[in-house]
């Protein structure tokens, strides 16, 4: 049973990250150009394009994407509920997990994507990748206040250090998971 659980949790926590990297990548004003970016847009599309035809935009924010990045959400903890908690959760537990899964796949992604961003810039630096551009594009506002307070020193950027100390450490003070 916990293979299946494993299964699950992890195909499902894909498909909340890569909806909730479309989201973030219309939210930083992305190249949609970029090859990544069209690969994310073609992955979703199937969720994306029918809630975009109920759903309008509100404003710059596209509801049929933050509507996507929800279900997907609700899909994993209802899931997950049924092969691993016996019994049905009452409302708040429910709303609760929801919430706490979104929190934790938002910061995780900028966790991860952040140590990429950072080695991918030691390791070639200056350089162009298409994976370089849209960390860069998803990466540069949560950075930016961190190196606004902390220069950098011999020329080396500590400010993503300091951004995966405090997302780690976030993460670290969220209460666990009910499943």
């Amino acid at each position: 049973m916990s293979a299946l659980v494993f299964i699950v949790d992890t195909l499902l926590s894909l498909a909340l990250f890569v909806v909730l990297a479309r989201l973030l990548l219309q939210w930083a004003r992305a190249d949609f150009r970029n090859p990544i970016a069209q690969a994310i847009v073609r992955l979703t599309n199937p969720l994306i394009l029918p809630l975009r035809r109920v759903l309008p935009p509100v404003g710059k924010v596209d509801t049929a994407s933050v509507v996507a990045v929800v279900l997907i959400a609700i899909i994993k903890v209802g899931i997950l509920f049924a092969l691993t908690v016996y019994g049905t959760p009452g409302l708040e537990l429910w709303v609760r997990s929801i919430a706490l899964e979104l929190v934790i796949a938002l910061l995780s992604t900028y966790f991860y994507g952040i140590i990429l961003y950072a080695l991918l810039s030691l390791i070639a630096p200056g350089g162009y990748s298409p994976l370089q551009s849209v960390l860069a594009s998803v990466c540069e506002p949560v950075l930016r206040p961190f190196r606004r307070l902390i220069p950098p020193i011999a020329g080396i950027d500590f400010s993503p250090l300091w951004a995966i100390i405090i997302i780690k450490a976030t993460l670290l003070l969220l209460p666990g998971l009910p499943y």
